[in-house]
This record gives C-alpha cells, sequence and structure tokens, in this order.
C-alpha cells in the first residue's frame, strides 16, 4: 500500500514539474493578474512568460486572426485553447474606427516631457501590462481587452478565463519603456499599410512591442521601422498612424504614404518646440489640411476640432504643461456618449499620461476624471 501511496505521489509530483518546466512563466503572469482598485473593467498583470519577438517576426504576422492563431500556439503548447478577437469589421467591410488624441508635452512641474493620450472607443475592457524581458527593456503597456476576446459579459474572473490575457504582450496600443521611449496608435478610416518588399512583415501593434522592446530613441525606432514592413490588416477596415516620443524630448509622428505604395512617411516635432499632437488625420505635408477631408482622416470623429482643440490648449501654455494640465488637456477633447451613425455608443476607455523621465503611468478610465490610478516599473 505505502508503495502504491509512493508511486502515485512520485507520479503527481513528475506532473506537476513538466506543468511548472512547461507552463511556470505563464502560470506565475495568470496569477498576477488582478483589478485595479476594485475595477472590473480595467486589470493589471506582470508578464512573467518567455516571448521571442524574433520569432514573430519570422513569422510574417499582419492579421489579427493569424496573431491569436500564434499566441494560442504558444500559450497552449498543442492544447485545444480557443481566442477570437472582436476587432473585425462588419459585413460591408467597415468598422467603427477607434478615435484618439495623442501628445508630448515639456514638463512644467519638473524636468523632461510628458506624453499625454486619450483611447477613444467603446467601453471595454483595459488591461495594463508590465513587463521585465530577459531581452530587451521593461515597459508598462495599455491594452483594450477587446483585441483579444474580452468584453463587458466576459472578463478575466476565472483561471480559464484569464488565459486570453496572455495576448496583451503583444497588443500594446499605447506605453513606456525604462529608458522613457513612448509609443501610440491612432486610427485612418480605409487606410491599411501595405508594404510589401522582401522584408518580413509585422502587424499594428506588433511594431510598438518592437519599439517598447528594442528602442530607447525616436531614432532608434524610426531605424527599426526601416528593416521590417508594416502591414494593418485590412479585414478590421482601417488603417493606423503612430506617435513616438523620447525622454530627451524628440518626437515624431509615423504615417504611410496610400499612393506610393505605402512608403513610410515621418513628420519630427520641429526644432525648438516644446510640444507636438496628433489625432485622427494625416500631417504629413503632402496630405495636410486643416478641413476636414475624409480622404487623409476622420472628420466624424471632430479629428480636425479635436486637433485644433488640443493644439490651442498646449499653445496657450507655451508647450509646458503639469500634470493635471496634461490631463486636463486629455479631458477637454474626450468622447463620453458620443452616438455614432448605426446608434453605437463610443466613449473615451482611458486617459494616459505617462512621465517619460520617472517612468510611470497616470491612468483615469472611462472618463472619470475624479480618480487617477498610477502604474510603475
Amino acid at each position: 500500500m505505502k508503495k502504491a501511496l509512493c508511486w502515485i505521489l512520485g507520479i503527481l509530483a513528475a506532473v506537476c514539474l513538466a506543468i511548472g518546466c512547461i507552463w511556470g512563466g505563464e502560470i506565475a503572469t495568470i496569477r498576477s493578474i488582478s483589478p485595479v482598485a476594485g475595477n472590473k473593467y480595467l486589470y493589471r498583470m506582470e508578464y512573467k512568460a518567455a516571448y521571442d519577438l524574433d520569432d514573430v517576426i519570422a513569422q510574417d504576422i499582419d492579421e489579427n486572426a493569424e496573431l491569436l492563431d500564434y499566441v494560442v500556439g504558444r500559450i497552449g503548447k498543442g492544447l485545444p485553447i480557443k481566442m477570437k478577437s472582436a476587432q473585425v469589421a462588419d459585413e460591408n467591410g467597415e468598422m467603427a474606427t477607434l478615435n484618439c488624441t495623442s501628445f508630448q508635452a515639456r514638463k512644467a512641474d519638473g524636468e523632461g516631457f510628458y506624453f499625454g493620450r486619450n483611447y477613444d472607443f467603446f467601453k471595454n475592457p483595459t488591461m495594463v501590462t508590465v513587463t521585465h524581458p530577459r531581452k530587451g527593456y521593461a515597459s508598462i503597456a495599455v491594452s483594450d481587452m477587446s483585441h483579444f476576446g474580452y468584453s463587458l459579459e466576459k472578463i478575466p474572473t476565472s483561471t480559464m478565463a484569464k488565459l486570453s490575457c496572455l495576448a496583451a504582450i503583444y497588443a500594446p496600443v499605447d506605453g513606456i519603456n525604462e529608458k522613457g521611449l513612448c509609443t501610440s496608435v491612432m486610427a485612418l478610416p480605409k487606410q491599411a499599410s501595405q508594404q510589401d518588399t522582401p522584408k518580413h512583415d509585422v502587424g499594428t501593434t506588433i511594431i510598438m512591442r518592437l519599439w517598447l522592446d528594442r528602442c530607447a530613441t525616436v531614432d532608434e525606432a524610426l531605424a527599426l521601422l526601416e528593416t521590417v514592413d508594416v502591414r494593418h490588416d485590412a479585414a478590421v477596415g482601417s488603417g493606423y498612424h503612430y506617435m513616438l516620443a523620447d525622454a530627451a524630448g524628440d518626437c515624431a509622428v509615423v504615417e504611410f504614404d496610400k499612393e506610393d505604395g505605402w512608403k513610410t512617411m515621418v513628420v519630427r516635432k520641429a526644432p525648438g518646440e516644446n510640444c507636438m499632437h496628433v489625432t485622427n488625420h494625416l500631417l504629413s505635408e503632402k496630405y495636410y489640411t486643416t478641413e476636414p477631408d475624409p480622404a487623409v482622416g476622420n472628420p466624424h470623429s471632430k479629428s480636425w476640432w479635436r486637433y485644433e482643440t488640443a493644439g490651442a490648449y498646449l499653445a496657450e501654455h507655451e508647450g509646458a504643461v503639469t500634470l493635471e494640465q496634461a490631463q486636463e488637456c486629455l479631458a477637454l477633447v474626450h468622447w463620453k456618449d458620443f452616438v455614432w451613425d448605426n446608434g453605437t455608443v463610443e466613449d473615451t476607455q482611458y486617459s494616459n499620461v505617462y512621465d517619460q523621465q520617472a517612468v510611470t503611468l497616470a491612468l483615469r478610465h472611462w472618463s472619470d476624471y475624479g480618480t487617477t490610478h498610477r502604474f510603475t516599473l
């Protein structure tokens, strides 16, 4: 009897050891997931599992479905795990476009710069992911959890329900790394970059993860950009442009030329300027216009009004703001109960202000501007 019991215990120990060896990082990551301040739609996660960006690049992943299949393969290691994104176009190939505002401004309450960002979309759960990769810079990144299958009806309340959260490492929509480099993405209707050269392909958010993990400055980020093709998932019905800003105050907007093979266009912050901002229309000289034009941006989201309003606020403060003023600037251009033609309602999912010197995040969720949640590395 004792021998049988020892044999069973030995098998169980071996199984536990095997599970720990295979899924140890994933298990530790899942255990770290928790709601922030009791908010069941805002989560924090410490990502402790291994991930290989070189392998992601080699896979030429440029569609959301492909990315989720890849994540399932990494997580499941052969197990039949399912994961589905809510970010898909309708039967007409259209999708309500997320509408965002980003800026970098000099700090008026200390040395350095703030990076501000509104993420305007539908009310979805939000994930803040902190990671300290073995190869790369530590970072704080924020994700819209609908990108990997969550909704107001589906939230990570159990261990199994938390599995899909592991996809967040590949799906940042803004973030900061330990060197103070910040990035964010803004939507551009029907302008999905389809760069097509012999270089490897990367998708909408993978390029952002690469910047956060591997780049300390805007120049390094732009150099990395030249080594890959950025291809946005055309099935989603939207394209994107990006803002990059580093701790030294360099700032740029990355766009893609739809009339010339989706070649990269870069708009740099003017020398000597304290600030730069962007919304949901092209800033490149070839396309820039002060009048709303659906060919270069999103008039329905009041992109030009938001650009003018945020720009006027920053100019009024000579491009230098306190943390509270950075938050106020974002509040001026946020959405609340914004009704689209099809009846869907959009809100500002969150407003972020990153301190590029302290490497911290001050986040306000779902237009609750009386509460600031703070995150550090």
